[in-house]
């Protein structure tokens, strides 16, 4: 199982383009299913119409060769060619939006190799034997040095199970984030959209489209 995660962009483009987004993105989910991908929408920028989006983030996870076949046909410009929805009179027939691949900021699941516990004397109320006895556990994050106790339960074992998941977390929700920073950070995409070579060509409203090029 791998997983990667692309954003679908209007940049700084007009309306039409935000439209466009909204169209696309629609196609990236109808084919990352029918490719047997899973799919998350990680992020969602809407546009300033009804059906119109700036920006969306999508995390897909699937067989690697599936993924990285369908990462292949996505990435890169895609022009739409087509009357505007929203300027009737406008003479602009191409507009173009850009689908970019981004890096994953956060990890569901805890890495064993990257976490290390602790056997700790419990303290406050308990008597003599919450002093004497090591059962308490604190759970180090070593890359991001987040720590975290847990000292409700009388053995060690059950305090090492609970003290893992008080990590996972915090970090977790350290990482969401981490990630909506990385997402901010990823809007200047927007001013690297290019507008030449496109990767799939769209004509018309019905959004049927042709491939031109693919490395």
């Amino acid at each position: 199982m791998k997983t990667r995660t692309i954003q679908i962009t209007a940049g700084n483009g007009p309306i039409e383009c935000a439209w466009v987004v909204a169209k696309v993105l629609k196609i990236v989910l109808r084919e990352a299913s029918a490719s047997k991908l899973n799919y998350t929408i990680v992020n969602h920028e809407k546009g300033e119409e009804n059906g119109t989006v700036r920006s969306a983030n999508i995390q897909l996870s699937g067989d690697a060769n599936s993924l990285a076949d369908f990462m292949r046909s996505w990435i890169g410009t895609i022009q739409w060619i087509g009357q505007s929805n929203y300027r009737k009179n406008h003479k602009r027939k191409n507009w173009f939006i850009g689908v970019t691949e981004i890096e994953d900021a956060y990890e569901l699941e805890l890495k064993d190799s990257e976490s290390k516990y602790q056997a700790i004397r419990s303290s406050g109320p308990g008597g003599q034997h919450v002093n004497k006895v090591s059962s308490a556990i604190r759970a180090i994050h070593i890359p991001t040095g987040i720590q975290v106790v847990a000292m409700d339960r009388r053995s060690q074992r059950q305090n090492k199970k609970l003290a893992k998941q008080r990590l996972q977390e915090r970090v977790t929700h350290q990482n969401k984030e981490n990630y909506k920073t990385s997402i901010k950070n990823q809007w200047e995409n927007h001013q690297k959209l290019e507008r030449g070579n496109p990767i799939k060509t769209i004509t018309g409203s019905n959004f049927k489209y042709k491939k031109v090029r693919k490395k």
